[in-house]
């Protein structure tokens, strides 16, 4: 009698080797995630902050005589 080789892999080897894979994706994902900046909040953090120091520098500049 033959027994089963090792390069065909039994339904538990298969179901543990995909397991394995799903854990080691979902931990890449969640150190690229944990790597990427949330840029659309400072994108918009630097928009209004730029705006208040334009709108400050036009309220400065009005409030000063002119010679």
């Amino acid at each position: 009698m033959t027994g089963p080789t090792d390069d065909t892999p039994n339904e538990i080897l298969a179901a543990a080797k995909e397991a394995k894979d799903h854990a080691e994706a979902a931990a890449k994902a969640a150190v690229d995630k944990a790597k990427s900046w949330p840029l659309g909040a400072i994108g918009l953090g630097v928009g209004i902050g730029s705006a208040a120091i334009a709108g400050a520098v036009v309220y400065a500049n009005r409030s000063r005589p002119k010679k």
